[in-house]
C-alpha cells in the first residue's frame, strides 16, 4: 500500500488571509501536478507573529478550531479531496489566562476535522520563551486510523522528546507528522535532522517533518522512512516537497530490524505504562 504526501514548507505571516492565499495556491497547484492523497503545512501556518509581538495581539488574532481559518482549510480539503494537517493559534476561553494554544488539526478528505492535539511541551530553549504567550495542552495525540494508515501528530520542539514517539508508535502509529517551525541557530539544522532520523529508527514508522521557512525558520523539510533513510529533503527556501511512501517498508525494516519487539517495559515502566520515578 502507498500514498502520496506533499510538504507545503511555506512562510507563513500575521496575515491570515494571505496565508489561506498561499495555501490555496500551494493545493491548485499540487492536485495539478502531483496528485497527492495528503498534504501537510507547518507549524502555526494560520499565523506567524515576530518575536516580541505583544501577547493582546496574538491572542486577538487567534480562533477557535470552528473558526473561519479552520473553516476555509476545512472547505479546501474537502473541493480536493484531499487529507490536511496544518497549525493554528487557538483561542481559549480560560478568563485568567491569556495565552493561546498551539494548535495542530488533521482534516479528512471530505472536510471533516479528523483530529486536533494542543502541543503539549513549549520552546522555552536557545533563549526562547514560548510559554510567555503559548498554553500548553494537557494530553497527547491519540493516532487516527486513515486510508494511508495510522497517523501520529506532535509538533516541532517536541522531537527532543523520545517519549511522545513512542508513546505513539505503542498505539499502533504507522507514520508520525511533526508540523514545526524550527528555528535557525547554531547546531540547529543538525539537531533538526537528526531528531527526525532517530525517531524513525528507534520506533521503526515514518515521519513526516514540515517546517516553516524564512529568515527565522530553517525549513529543510523532510521525510525518513522506518530505517532512518531519508526519502526527500527540502531547500531553505519555499517549496512544495512531495514524497511517495510504502506501508510495507515498516514491516519489512521491523523483519530485519525488531528493535520494538525487543523493548523491556517491565524494566523502566510501572504496569499502566508511566516511567518509575528513579530516586
Amino acid at each position: 500500500m502507498s500514498f502520496r504526501v506533499v510538504m507545503a514548507q511555506l512562510g507563513s505571516t500575521a496575515d491570515k488571509k494571505e496565508n489561506l492565499s498561499k495555501a490555496r495556491t500551494a493545493v491548485a497547484e499540487t492536485v495539478a501536478g502531483q496528485r497527492p492523497d495528503m498534504m501537510v503545512f507547518p507549524e502555526v501556518f494560520m499565523n506567524h507573529f515576530p518575536a516580541g509581538t505583544p501577547r493582546s495581539i496574538v491572542r486577538k488574532e487567534a480562533e477557535s478550531v470552528d473558526g473561519p481559518f479552520v473553516a476555509e482549510m476545512c472547505d479546501l480539503a474537502r473541493q480536493n479531496g484531499l487529507w490536511m494537517v496544518f497549525g493554528m493559534r487557538e483561542s481559549t476561553e480560560d478568563p485568567e489566562d491569556d495565552r493561546v494554544y498551539n494548535t495542530t488539526v488533521m482534516v479528512d478528505g471530505a472536510g471533516a476535522i479528523a483530529g486536533v492535539y494542543r502541543k503539549t511541551h513549549l520552546y522555552d530553549a536557545f533563549g526562547a520563551k514560548e510559554s510567555e504567550h503559548i498554553k500548553p495542552g494537557d494530553e497527547l495525540f491519540q493516532p487516527i486510523g486513515t486510508p494511508f494508515g495510522k497517523i501520529g501528530v506532535f509538533v516541532c520542539y517536541e522531537l527532543r522528546f523520545p517519549e511522545i514517539a513512542r508513546h505513539q508508535t505503542a498505539l499502533g502509529a504507522d507514520i508520525l507528522i511533526v508540523p514545526s517551525g524550527w528555528v535557525r541557530g547554531s547546531m540547529k539544522e543538525y539537531h533538526w535532522q537528526t531528531l527526525v532520523t532517530a525517531r524513525a529508527l528507534e520506533n521503526t514508522v515514518f515521519m513526516v517533518a514540515c517546517d516553516q521557512v524564512s529568515d527565522y525558520y530553517c525549513g529543510r523539510s523532510l521525510v525518513v522512512d522506518p530505517m532512518g533513510v531519508p526519502l526527500v529533503s527540502g531547500p531553505e527556501t519555499e517549496a512544495l516537497i512531495t514524497c511517495d511512501i510504502h506501508l510495507e517498508r515498516i514491516s519489512e525494516v521491523r523483519s530485519k530490524l525488531p528493535s520494538y519487539q525487543h523493548r523491556r517495559p517491565e524494566l523502566y515502566a510501572d504496569g499502566v505504562g508511566r516511567e518509575r520515578t528513579i530516586r
